[in-house]
C-alpha cells in the first residue's frame, strides 16, 4: 500500500529525512524547484511532470504547492509494544493522548506541537480517531516524520498500564477542578485532550489521576483541541526547563 505526501514543506523534511519516494510529481512551473532540490540532496528519485488537475486529483484537492511525494509503503505507525520500550529509555517520559482526534487537520498540529515540545510518543486509539492520512502528514509539516506515534487498541487498558509504570496522567476537561497551571508537569506524565466537541470519553475520564482545566478569560467556553495541545504541551516544556536549570 502506497502512500502519498504532499506540501513544499512535508516533501522536503521527508526527504532531509532520508526517506527517498518512488516518484516525485509536479507542475511544469514547479519543475525547475523541485529538481534543483532533489540535486542538492543528490537524490536520483524521477520527477514526473503532470498537469495541476492530476496533482489535485492525487491529494484530493489539497493544496500541495506542486510537490507531491509518492512511497511505496505507508509511513510506519507504532505498534503499542513501543510503549514499554519508550518507558524503559525514559526516566521522565512527556506522553500525548490524544483521545478519538477524528479531524486529521487536528491531529496533524497536534503532532506538530509534540514535535516542537520534544514529547516522548503521542499516543492515538485505533478506532473512531484519524490516522497517518496524507493530509495529517501536510499539516504536520514535517512532525510526522519525527514525532512517535503510536496507535493502540484499547486506549483505557493503555491509560492503566502507563500509570502502573508511574505515568501520572493528566486530562483536559471542563469538568477540571484543577487548573493546568497548577501542577507538577515535570515528572513522567501524560497529558489526555479529548475529540473535537466532545472531550474526553468517559472511561479515559475515570483512567486519570486528576482533571485539569485551562482558565477562559473571554466569551468561549474552550480552545479547539490542537491549540488546547499546544498551550498544554508548552506548559508542561515550561516547568520541565525550569526544573533542568535548578
Amino acid at each position: 500500500m502506497s502512500t502519498t505526501v504532499y506540501g513544499q514543506h512535508s516533501v522536503k523534511a521527508a526527504l532531509n529525512e532520508g526517506r527517498l519516494p518512488q516518484t516525485i510529481y509536479t507542475h511544469k512551473a514547479k519543475a525547475a524547484a523541485v529538481r534543483e532540490y532533489l540535486s542538492d540532496l543528490d537524490c536520483k528519485t524521477p520527477v514526473k511532470i503532470v498537469d495541476n488537475g492530476v496533482l489535485a486529483q492525487m491529494t484530493e484537492g489539497a493544496n500541495h504547492q506542486g510537490w507531491v511525494a509518492v512511497y511505496a509503503k505507508a509511513m510506519k505507525m507504532h505498534h503499542e509494544d513501543k510503549i514499554t520500550e519508550l518507558l524503559n529509555e525514559h526516566k521522565k517520559p512527556l506522553f500525548l493522548v490524544l483521545d478519538g482526534v477524528q479531524d486529521p487537520h487536528n491531529l496533524g498540529a497536534c503532532l506538530r506541537s509534540a514535535d516542537g515540545a520534544g514529547v516522548t510518543a503521542v499516543i492515538i486509539p485505533k478506532d473512531n480517531a484519524v490516522g497517518l492520512t496524507a493530509t495529517v502528514q501536510k499539516v504536520a509539516s514535517g512532525a510526522a516524520e519525527n514525532v512517535i506515534l503510536i496507535q493502540v487498541t484499547n486506549l483505557a487498558r493503555c491509560l492503566q498500564e502507563l500509570k502502573q509504570a508511574g505515568v501520572w496522567l493528566y486530562g483536559l476537561s471542563e469538568e477540571g477542578t484543577t487548573s493546568l497551571y497548577s501542577i507538577d508537569l515535570s515528572g513522567a506524565i501524560a497529558l489526555i485532550l479529548g475529540a473535537e466537541g466532545k472531550g474526553l470519553r468517559r472511561l479515559t475520564r475515570e483512567a486519570a489521576d486528576a482533571l485539569v482545566f485551562l482558565p477562559m478569560l473571554g466569551q468561549v467556553s474552550s480552545l479547539n483541541v490542537s491549540v488546547a495541545t499546544g498551550v498544554c504541551l508548552y506548559e508542561a516544556v515550561r516547568q520541565r526547563s525550569a526544573v533542568g536549570k535548578k
